[in-house]
């Protein structure tokens, strides 16, 4: 079975700039075994040119884990997807729906939901280049290009070069006027046109992703598609993971309770420690696993005020496992 076949991606946490790096993975990993986890995206340029290791490395514990690249020059991309290959990810993602300016002045992300002919030359060079399966994250459109008719050509264009996986965000994006915040938030969510791509394209697997914060909008998605992409909730509420493992993938292990999850972060963070890291660089993914429980505000508090601290060890982390303990 190839790895394109075995990977599962019915449940998945959203690629998300500042939030879903190495640290915040691992702590993840530590609620879900399961979900498949998702690197911020890294530009072409850092990795060919940067530090490979800072950039791409992570701990074995984080698999199943894709990368995302964003670029959008076919060599580049080719170059990029052999390294990544090197670092043992279990899939490559190509970025065609981020909308930052930044983004956009490299020419890369959503603006290049108008060139689907490029996308189309660049997935089949990063193929060329890696036996790793390579998917595509887009959104259902750009600007005025933003008919279904639009979403359906460039899905059939794309995969008429190999993609076998699109994972679409279900908002288009306004490339002018918005922030990416904004655009997280304000163009109307279309989940009937990611239904309808899966329609119209069923033997391709379609994974939806935009503001899903239940498990019971999880378990309607999945009536319609192969697999859904959670974003900011996984971030902020963190332990909605918990049922994931259980729901989606037939995995009857009882969930880790939050204490639990901290005590097994101590010796990672007792380790990044020792590295020379800092305590905030690990626990400021950690502050919404208490959300709306008893204590939780105290535990969000005590490590927003303690942990940045350049003095801050592992028993600011300790203390707040203690403040917690006496909710449990």
């Amino acid at each position: 079975m190839s790895l394109q076949q075995s990977l599962s991606r019915r449940v998945c946490v959203a690629p998300m700039m500042d939030w879903t790096d190495r640290h915040d993975r691992y702590f993840l990993r530590q609620i879900s075994n399961c979900s498949l986890l998702y690197s911020e995206m890294v530009t072409t340029g850092a990795v060919i040119h940067g530090d490979r290791d800072k950039l791409l490395g992570y701990s074995e514990a984080e698999h199943p884990i894709a990368v995302q690249l964003g670029g959008g020059d076919p060599d580049e991309l080719a170059q990029a997807s052999e390294i990544c290959s090197g670092y043992r990810y279990d899939e490559i993602n190509l970025n065609v729906g981020c909308p930052s300016d930044r983004v956009q002045r490299g020419k890369i992300g959503a603006c290049l939901m108008a060139e689907p002919g490029l996308v189309a030359e660049c997935v089949a060079r990063m193929q060329a280049a890696t036996d790793l399966p390579v998917t595509v994250k887009c959104r259902t459109g750009i600007d005025d290009l933003d008919q279904y008719q639009h979403l359906q050509s460039f899905v059939e264009t794309v995969a008429g070069k190999g993609c076998k996986t699109f994972i679409i965000h279900a908002r288009k994006a306004w490339l002018n006027g918005l922030s990416p915040k904004q655009n997280r938030e304000i163009p109307p969510l279309h989940y009937e046109r990611v239904y309808q791509i899966k329609q119209d394209f069923p033997e391709l697997e379609i994974i939806i992703n935009g503001g899903i914060t239940t498990h019971e909008q999880v378990a309607e998605h999945l009536r319609y598609t192969d697999g859904v992409m959670i974003g900011r909730e996984a971030y902020q509420n963190p332990y909605f993971l918990a049922e994931v493992d259980s729901r989606y993938y037939n995995e009857h292990d009882p969930s880790v309770s939050r204490i639990a999850v901290v005590e097994k972060m101590l010796p990672y963070v007792s380790a990044h420690l020792q590295q020379g890291g800092r305590l905030h660089q690990v626990t400021r993914h950690m502050l919404g696993l208490f959300h709306a429980q008893p204590g939780g505000r105290l535990w969000r508090r005590h490590l927003s005020e303690n942990a940045p601290k350049p003095e801050a060890d592992i028993t600011v982390l300790a203390a707040a496992l203690e403040i917690m303990k006496h909710y449990a």
